[in-house]
């Protein structure tokens, strides 16, 4: 880009979770793109707002202009909750996902985990959320939510293995963290769980977790 400062190459992510919005937070980032100058805005594939282009010495006041005392500093853990608008919002939704990524959320906000962890969530089996390709994908059908494990869409990438099928939404995160309980206590530093799961027999992630009763 023409004119390009390289002491502007800050990039910030302060949500919205799952790419719910309201007329308020849209406001309070319009107020902040225009206080702080800021030349970029996006919109990412984790359906969050990325704000670009600045420097470092405003990055803890714009986070203090969204109500945070500064950024999220842990490189490893749950790095977002992406899901569809679900059954609630469309018509082709057999499960609630928005409903169920708060759960997620609120469950393992805090969870210490190896590397960063991403977690899809789509409401029906057409998978917007491309469920498939995260490293916890969850996906509803009529009878109930299917868990996949150990998916990537990156450098690297995995189709993830399927856990289970016909969860309701507290079955589902439990054997969600079952497999996370599985994952960090086997995984290497910074290691994600599709290249996790390539070294590791699905049988064994199985016989570790156990059996569900639904």
């Amino acid at each position: 880009m023409s004119g390009h400062d390289e002491s502007k190459t800050y990039n910030i992510l302060p949500g919205p979770a799952m790419g719910v919005v309201t007329v308020e937070y849209l406001e309070q980032l319009c107020r902040v793109l225009k206080k702080y100058d800021i030349p970029l805005m996006k919109f990412t594939s984790a359906q969050r707002f990325a704000i670009a282009g600045h420097s470092k010495d405003i990055v803890n006041s714009i986070w203090r202009d969204f109500g945070h005392k500064e950024g999220p500093r842990k490189p490893a853990g749950i790095h977002y909750v992406q899901a569809c608008p679900g059954v609630r919002w469309c018509k082709y939704g057999r499960q609630d996902s928005l409903l169920l990524g708060e759960k997620v959320k609120e469950a393992f906000a805090d969870f210490p985990l190896p590397a960063k962890t991403k977690v899809g969530i789509s409401g029906c089996p057409m998978n917007c959320c491309e469920s498939y390709i995260r490293d916890i994908g969850i996906f509803g059908k009529k009878k109930g939510w299917t868990l996949v494990f150990g998916g990537n869409g990156g450098g690297c990438p995995r189709i993830g293995d399927i856990i289970a099928e016909g969860l309701d939404d507290e079955q589902v995160v439990v054997l969600a963290k079952k497999c996370l309980d599985f994952y960090r206590t086997h995984a290497r530093k910074f290691e994600r769980t599709g290249r996790f799961m390539r070294r590791t027999a699905l049988e064994e992630l199985r016989t570790a977790i156990g059996e569900l009763d639904i």
